[in-house]
């Protein structure tokens, strides 16, 4: 990747190494993907663990979409 920048990449990368996330797996109606919890029973999803092309066409399992969870891990 090249970047083009004024910027110093100082300014660009800072706080990069301190990013941990902390994911976890659930399955949602048979598919099972990573998700990031943000609060509460709410988590964001980060991908899916899928083989069926389907399942990255439903637009509920995108990428960035907010779901719902119980705390047994079952989407509601």
């Amino acid at each position: 990747m090249i970047h083009y920048s004024i910027v110093p990449l100082e300014d660009i990368y800072q706080g990069m190494d301190s990013f941990a996330p902390n994911y976890m797996e659930i399955t949602v109606q048979g598919v099972t993907m990573q998700v990031e919890p943000v609060g509460g029973f709410q988590a964001r999803i980060v991908r899916l663990h899928s083989c069926n092309p389907q399942d990255y066409l439903n637009t509920r399992y995108a990428p960035g979409t907010m779901i719902t969870y119980s705390p047994d891990l079952s989407v509601t």
